[in-house]
């Protein structure tokens, strides 16, 4: 099966994080700037009827979602999950971090609180996630930390997660 030159640029903009240059496709495709211009004409069209649409300025050119059907994506994409996170999101990510893997019910035996939309959150934020499953009935889920979480603290391993004061004067003993 051979795919058409605005079906390769279409997924080239569509998996591409930012506006790209024409030349840029050019170099992608090994096509001409006029082959190009011509895809990119034949892809405007073709998203004419649908939610996205192609964005350009100058000699930039990105794949966007069109305003007409922002709020439906703003409404998928959670935006409810933005902003800072609530002291019981804290406790829950300090206990995840410190005792990982961990499941969900020993969360919830140290916090004493129903944990559920607590770690709902923290995984739509990336911060923790799935790592494995436990031994016990059910096969309960084990949660530990993401990479995001060491990006959001700042951290290059869990090693450099600080000591619990409890331990810190545990160990100064």
């Amino acid at each position: 099966m051979t795919v058409g030159l605005s079906a390769a640029i279409e997924a080239i903009l569509f998996t591409s994080n930012r506006p790209l240059k024409v030349r840029e496709l050019q170099q992608a495709t090994d096509a001409d700037r006029t082959a190009v211009e011509t895809a990119l004409d034949e892809l405007r069209e073709a998203l004419s009827r649908r939610g996205l649409m192609l964005q350009r300025h100058q000699d930039q050119v990105h794949l966007v979602t069109r305003p007409e059907v922002a709020a439906y994506v703003r409404r998928a994409l959670r935006p409810d999950v933005t902003g800072k996170l609530s002291p019981a999101a804290y406790e829950t990510l300090a206990i995840v971090a410190y005792n990982q893997p961990v499941t969900r019910s020993r969360i919830e035996e140290i916090r004493g609180v129903n944990c559920d939309s607590v770690l709902g959150n923290l995984e739509l934020r990336d911060l923790v996630t799935e790592v494995g499953r436990g031994t016990g009935p059910g096969l309960p889920k084990l949660y530990g930390t993401t990479m995001r979480f060491l990006q959001v603290l700042g951290l290059e391993n869990l090693e450099q997660l600080p000591f619990p004061e409890a331990e810190t004067s545990q160990r100064n003993a």
